[in-house]
């Protein structure tokens, strides 16, 4: 059986204002095409399909066109778990028609751990795959939440429920397996960030856990997964080293920090219980180039990119010596009626040197946790207060995200 998974779409994202619907379109256009011609059987996507909780009705059509295109081929399954960015009950609502199409949804933690244990059998019904759908798991799935409870506390009663929680579904489907009476592979799924995880600089990725909470352990997962499909982290990787055990990215460039990295689908094969792993290129829909100098080198730089004749997008960051105040004129004479257009421009000489009026930073360029530490700072907050402060700032943050998930957004 050949397996393809992938994670983290975010479909309906944008860049720095710019609609990315072209690109989104382009690439399950392609997946699309290489599922069919590489005779692909089952495809898992681990969470962050969209990029917010209420899609657009753009987003939602290249969705679901997708999902028609797929089921319409050679790939007879495809399941679904929620990311942290996904509404758990927009996802769901379909779920009941798109079973009979072979497309599993999971959207959010189930009452009981047998719903997220889904076996993907062959034409014959033959049992060739035994599936554990765990999405994201949010922190009132897994934790009882105590008075007086310390931060140490409430992260110990997470982590655990975490590891409760992947306990279970593993020993259900563990269940089955001997049920069957033959070595069926597992695979098990999820949405959370794991420790040692690479991320980079404004590649959207949002802290899932409190403060310490955002990182697991390869060890919270049970020895019986013959491999582990995560999603959250925007940058292709194995868990600890491990080939069985991988993050396979978002298959677009989310910001310009990843867009020199290549981006991939994994594709799984088994033989004999062993995971075999292939890391599939995912072409290269838009160019995004990030160009960082002086002027002399920014003005050579941009020479060079109108010469390939392809539309790049661009994020410009001066660091001269020299303080040019009319950046901004500059750049747009230079790429008036060409093939580069600019999405943000950065001049940090301006944000050294504090001159009033003329900061060119904006919030787009920070995340909500480095706006909350500026405030304190702003407020002289002494720096003893700044770790229970920003704690408590973080919980509030995700109460918040988690009730945001939880409602029903429509069509």
């Amino acid at each position: 059986m050949k397996i393809i998974h992938t994670s983290d779409w975010h479909i309906g994202r944008s860049l720095y204002g710019r609609k990315r619907y072209d690109e989104f379109e382009a690439f399950l256009n392609w997946m699309a095409d290489f599922i069919k011609s590489e005779e692909i059987e089952a495809l898992l996507i681990s969470g962050d399909i969209f990029d917010n909780i209420a899609p657009s009705n753009r987003a939602q059509e290249l969705y679901y066109r997708f999902l028609c295109n797929v089921v319409g081929s050679h790939c007879r399954h495809v399941v679904i778990t929620a990311g942290n960015h996904d509404s758990p009950s927009f996802l769901n609502a379909p779920r009941e028609v798109l079973r009979f199409l072979n497309v599993h949804v999971v959207g959010c933690m189930s009452e009981s751990t047998a719903d997220e244990v889904i076996v993907l059998s062959d034409e014959k019904g033959v049992a060739e795959l035994i599936i554990c759908a765990v999405p994201y798991l949010r922190d009132r799935d897994v934790r009882r939440a105590e008075a007086g409870e310390s931060h140490e506390e409430k992260g110990r009663k997470l982590i655990e429920g975490i590891r409760s929680h992947y306990a279970s579904v593993c020993e259900e489907a563990e269940r089955i397996r001997k049920q069957l009476d033959k070595q069926v592979p597992i695979i098990a799924m999820g949405h959370l960030f794991t420790a040692g995880g690479r991320t980079i600089d404004s590649d959207g990725v949002r802290d899932l856990y409190v403060g310490s909470l955002a990182h697991v352990e390869k060890d919270i997962f049970p020895p019986c997964i013959d491999y582990l499909a995560l999603g959250h982290l925007h940058i292709p990787q194995k868990v600890g080293g491990s080939d069985f055990m991988r993050y396979s990215g978002s298959p677009l460039p989310i910001g310009f920090g990843e867009a020199k990295h290549e981006k991939v689908l994994c594709q799984v094969e088994f033989n004999g219980g062993t995971a075999f792993v292939t890391d599939i290129p995912v072409p290269g829909f838009q160019n995004l180039e990030s160009v960082k100098g002086d002027w002399e080198h920014i003005v050579n730089r941009l020479d060079e990119l109108k010469a390939l004749e392809t539309t790049i997008l661009l994020d410009i960051i001066y660091n001269g010596e020299q303080i040019v105040g009319d950046l901004r004129d500059r750049l747009d004479e230079l790429t008036a009626g060409t093939n580069l257009e600019i999405l943000r421009i950065k001049n940090d000489r301006i944000i050294e040197r504090n001159i009033p009026g003329s900061n060119d930073e904006t919030l787009a360029d920070l995340s909500i946790d480095e706006v909350f530490k500026r405030c304190l700072d702003s407020n002289e907050v002494p720096l003893e207060q700044h770790d229970e402060l920003f704690n408590t700032y973080r919980e509030a943050v995700l109460l918040v995200q988690e009730e945001d998930a939880g409602l029903e957004t429509g069509a």
